[in-house]
């Protein structure tokens, strides 16, 4: 008899912040200044090559903007009611970020598809990245980006939903696609109900994925659940993933240097996972599948039935 599959928890639930004092009267804010602006670009524009928060009332927005310089907090004053869809800058993503850092909080993306398959909600280009309390729903991509630096991206209590792609172009989207020479950093995140493509695609030399749920119950036509696409080393603790049965390719829910191996993956932990099959999902996958043959910490995870520990390939 099929064990049941045990309820995931809903990790991302916004963390309480700090109270504002009075909601802003205008749609986007300077918190340092109490300037308004009906237009989000004019308020990133004002902020030039300096530090600023723009304060987000509720709403729902069919803006987008770029950020040039500086360092920019993108802020919802109530996590969860300022929703932005479907505009994209530049053809890519409502939040085209090359400044210096960026902080985004609070804020709902939904909605973004673009002709080169790579509709996201945030394009990472230059400068640190920090992403908490968010939203990701229904279009080809999450968050996507990155630089060949040391740049740090972090993500954290933050739900991806309804997101990625393998048949509208010839190259896939994913949930989270992040590409540097620095690291990314995953936590207390939930990935559900995939449409493609991977949920967690990095190309990073150290990756940390902890705390998360992956639940694949509702997703069609999904890969991996986390793609170390080069290698990598970091940590991969305390996840829950449930497989589904919608998978275009079911072999294995982590897989390490599928396309290269340009990063080492000597030392890289993989312990205190749960995973479990969903009813009706194919059988005999890999927990993880390495191309490295490298020196793996893989500690005790535990394992339902159809599931098997290791493989190499």
């Amino acid at each position: 008899m099929r064990a049941a599959v045990p309820l995931l928890i809903a990790l991302a639930v916004p963390a309480p912040g700090p109270a504002i004092a009075a909601e802003p009267s205008a749609p986007f804010t300077i918190a340092e200044t109490g300037q308004g602006f009906g237009d989000l670009q004019e308020a990133v524009s004002s902020i030039r090559m300096g530090t600023g928060t723009i304060l987000i009332k509720p709403g729902v927005y069919r803006q987008c903007a770029v950020q040039q310089g500086g360092r920019i907090t993108f802020k919802a004053v109530q996590p969860g009611t300022a929703i932005f869809e479907k505009e994209a800058c530049e053809d890519k993503a409502a939040l085209v970020l090359r400044g210096q850092g960026s902080t985004v909080d609070g804020l709902v993306f939904r909605g973004y598809s673009v002709s080169d398959g790579n509709g996201a909600g945030i394009r990472t280009e230059m400068g640190d990245l920090t992403v908490t309390n968010s939203m990701f729903l229904d279009s080809q991509e999450g968050i996507l980006g990155g630089e060949p630096t040391n740049q740090r991206i972090v993500i954290d209590h933050s739900t991806f939903s309804g997101l990625g792609q393998c048949d509208q172009t010839v190259n896939c989207s994913h949930a989270i696609y992040l590409a540097n020479r620095g690291s990314v950093t995953v936590t207390h995140s939930r990935f559900e109900k995939g449409t493609g493509g991977h949920y967690v695609k990095l190309r990073v030399p150290r990756a940390t994925i902890t705390d998360n749920s992956f639940d694949d119950t509702g997703g069609r036509k999904t890969n991996y659940m986390i793609d170390l696409s080069e290698g990598g080393t970091g940590a991969i603790e305390r996840n829950v993933f449930v497989q589904g049965k919608g998978k275009e390719n079911g072999s294995a829910l982590i897989v390490i240097a599928a396309e290269a191996k340009t990063f080492s993956a000597t030392g890289l932990v993989i312990a205190d996972n749960d995973a479990r099959m969903a009813p009706g999902a194919p059988g005999n996958p890999a927990f993880v599948a390495d191309f490295t043959h490298q020196r793996l910490a893989i500690g005790a995870n535990r394992l339902g039935a159809g599931i098997r520990p290791f493989e190499t390939r």
